[in-house]
């Protein structure tokens, strides 16, 4: 099992060391490319953007098996104080978690099993999507005409055993305003961010 894939319990204080932390990042007025090299450091991207989303946020996640989009919302968790476990919901298509303090609930959506458009519908992703929660969404791709049409769309890549490309495209006045917080927030919380790495 990939480190990727391993359960993290929400309010887990895996952080990477100074010295551990190279995250790379490139940054345009849309998009937001970063490069991970540990499922701490993923995590700790989500844990950054679940302390930025509000009510009504839509964030797809699109990317191969293992390809970091749990770990990413387990981080985004994090940030937003859900309670729980976050794992992969592919069996129930929808997980519900409540915050420990008032806030939004995270709306975890896993399209994987769904087989057309009908299905989603079925689901009731859109009534998620338009409410007053966080909607995270994996393989966002299979229900793409669904989904707002300003949103965040987050491309997971595999790249190496602990290495993963994130590709943030913001959609919308608010999604690009939150992907610049982003990238100044991992600037300012995750040492050597700005770093390059080979």
């Amino acid at each position: 099992m990939s480190l990727f894939n391993q359960p993290m319990r929400t309010g887990a204080t895996t952080r990477p060391s100074p010295a551990e932390a190279r995250l790379a990042s490139t940054r345009t007025d849309r998009m937001l490319d970063i490069n991970t090299h540990s499922a701490q450091e993923t995590f700790a991207v989500g844990e950054q953007l679940g302390r930025l989303l509000g009510p009504g946020d839509v964030v797809c996640l699109q990317g191969d098996l293992g390809s970091g989009k749990t770990c990413l919302t387990q981080g985004i968790g994090q940030g937003l104080g859900v309670e729980g476990t976050i794992n992969s919901p592919t069996f129930v298509f929808i997980n519900e978690h409540r915050a420990r303090q008032p806030g939004p609930y995270l709306y975890h959506v896993d399209l994987y099993r769904i087989n057309d458009l009908l299905d989603a519908l079925v689901l009731g992703l859109e009534d998620y999507m338009y409410g007053d929660g966080i909607t995270v969404i994996e393989w966002a791709e299979r229900a793409r005409e669904l989904i707002p049409e300003d949103r965040l769309w987050i491309t997971l890549q595999y790249v190496g055993p602990s290495e993963r490309k994130l590709l943030f495209v913001a959609t919308g006045a608010h999604y690009e305003e939150l992907v610049r917080e982003l990238d100044d927030a991992l600037h300012l919380t995750i040492p050597g961010s700005g770093e390059q790495s080979h």
